[in-house]
């Protein structure tokens, strides 16, 4: 049986956190002296920025979050409202540094037109030239090259100045995914004078200087960086890519324990959190002084993933067997207290869902007979031995999830032998495809379709997390990424998703929810694909 902590040892435990609490905000409240209490934001996190620079190979999410608001890119996506805050809107997309963008009529020429009054935090001007060299940088580093290249941008060659303040990208085949590529949080515009007065024959796009230095221009800039323990971010008054953001600075603390955290922002001694357990979550939920946004991760997912090329589950019969044996709506309570949105349990007319949308809810729900048929019919009727594994640093949510799947597949006579591995050992054997199934959760930052299922249902990477082949859905992928016209687009898509029912190479869980869990005053949360903050649109109520 599993036991969840009372809340009320919750809040005890809560409050036992104040004294090292206190010792956090000695840093903090020195920070924040500068400006008033009022203009300054802030943030406690667990997470530590490591870098400045985007494009460092083994960056934080916190590293991508502090990029996301010193940086400016080309183009944004707009965001709408979902309930107490809001999510980027993957189907509108805006300029940001570009003021407007047109893409021809065959799709293969985007031409970026610059705000010319747009300049860096030194003052200088940023240009078409600026542009290039950040754009050729993205595509030329290894790991920001390799995001680019699923938009096929990735050659400097295809970013050509036209004047000062024109920049076009040409293509070879008119990619769905190249203008979204360039509002990823790699392809950042740098000062490219400054950054190159430190590049290196040895390292021509001075990845080493940038990695604690900046050459932005973005709506904040940094006015103190301690690797793994602080960052304070100032704003840039002359910011020209959107409306002036409210808060004049913010303070960014790295605090390891997640119940200081939660002790800081329900005293008041802190604005915001986004990664607190969620057993302090549900705890702080309801107080008078503390808010509590939670949003769905639309481009991520909890799953259980098999081993499609390892028997028994090379059997879709197997994979889909299991799959109605699992206990859903036990698993969310109990290892995300339902806090999240639930992709199980649609119901199709003829096979097809209603959208191409993806991730999204697949038509399967708890049916122990169903399950026990589909088994037999495999030629599996008294069932298998298995085993079922889960990194330990997941194990908050994935212990459950074993627990209470173990216990239902032996109702259908499936005997589950759980493992729990070791993070990097996690990775090396997915990657090697040596376990039979498990379970993990996985992010796209690009939320269309065909990059879901490029990217998780195909090849020889690690991202194949059920080890899946299907002839048609790489013929569908392969299509849909320079499809132009959108009902084509839509049919492919859809099929893609029933692909994923009827073969089952992993099932889908859940979307866990992003809580931010801020200061009652704190409105303009945004949930973006980085899962990290965007303090340009936070404001506090007067």
């Amino acid at each position: 049986m599993l036991h969840t902590r009372p809340r009320g040892r919750i809040r005890a435990h809560l409050f036992a956190a104040a004294a090292s609490a206190a010792l956090t905000l000695i840093g903090i409240a020195g920070a924040a002296h500068a400006q008033s209490r009022e203009e300054t934001l802030r943030v406690v996190t667990g997470g530590q920025v490591n870098s400045l620079d985007a494009g460092m190979q083994g960056i934080t999410r916190d590293g991508f979050g502090l990029n996301w608001n010193i940086y400016d890119r080309l183009v944004s996506w707009d965001r709408k409202k979902f309930g107490d805050g809001y999510i980027y809107d993957f189907d509108k997309m805006k300029g940001e540094l570009a003021e407007s963008f047109t893409i021809s009529d065959d799709g293969l020429t985007v031409t970026f037109n610059l705000r010319k009054d747009a300049t860096f935090h030194d003052g200088s001007p940023i240009t078409a030239e600026d542009v290039k060299w950040s754009l050729d940088r993205a595509v030329s580093l290894k790991g920001p090259g390799a995001q680019m290249g699923t938009g096929s941008l990735k050659s400097p060659d295809q970013f050509k100045i036209v004047d000062d303040h024109t920049i076009q990208v040409t293509l070879d085949k008119p990619d769905r995914l190249a203008v979204p590529n360039l509002a990823v949080v790699f392809p950042v515009i740098l000062n490219s004078d400054l950054a190159k007065e430190h590049a290196t024959a040895e390292d021509p796009w001075a990845t080493e200087w940038l990695k604690e230095n900046q050459a932005s221009g973005g709506a904040y800039k940094v006015s103190s960086f301690k690797a793994g323990q602080q960052v304070v971010l100032d704003r840039f008054d002359d910011w020209k890519s959107g409306p002036l953001p409210y808060f004049k600075r913010i303070i960014v603390q790295t605090v390891p324990e997640a119940s200081t955290r939660a002790s800081l922002i329900e005293r008041g001694d802190a604005d915001l959190s986004i990664d607190l357990q969620s057993s302090d979550v549900l705890a702080l939920k309801g107080r008078d002084a503390v808010k509590v946004v939670s949003i769905p991760q639309i481009n991520a997912f909890q799953m259980i993933a098999f081993n499609t090329r390892m028997a028994p589950f090379d059997d879709p019969r197997v994979r889909q067997a299991v799959a109605y044996a699992l206990p859903f709506d036990d698993m969310f309570t109990a290892a995300l207290y339902r806090r999240g949105a639930p992709l199980w349990g649609a119901k199709w007319e003829n096979g097809l869902p209603d959208t191409g949308k993806f991730p999204q809810r697949l038509p399967f729900s708890t049916n122990l007979d169903k399950a026990k048929a589909l088994l037999a019919e495999a030629g599996h009727p008294g069932g298998f031995k298995t085993s079922f594994s889960f990194n330990v640093g997941s194990a908050a949510t994935s212990e459950p999830i074993a627990a209470l799947l173990k216990e239902s597949l032996a109702k259908i006579g499936i005997d589950v032998t759980v493992e729990k591995v070791p993070d990097a050992q996690m990775g090396t054997l997915i990657s090697e495809k040596k376990l039979p199934f498990f379970t993990e959760s996985a992010i796209a930052w690009l939320p269309s379709a065909d990059y879901f299922f490029r990217v998780f249902f195909q090849g020889e990477t690690r991202w194949n997390y059920g080890s899946f082949v299907d002839e048609e859905l790489a013929e569908l992928t392969a299509k849909a990424r320079y499809e132009r016209d959108p009902a084509a687009y839509e049919t492919a898509a859809r099929r893609m998703v029933a692909i994923a029912a009827e073969k089952a190479p992993v099932v889908m869980l859940w979307q866990p929810a992003l809580d931010a869990v801020m200061a009652k005053d704190i409105d303009g949360f945004t949930y973006w694909f980085h899962r990290q903050t965007d303090y340009r649109s936070l404001t506090r109520t007067k």
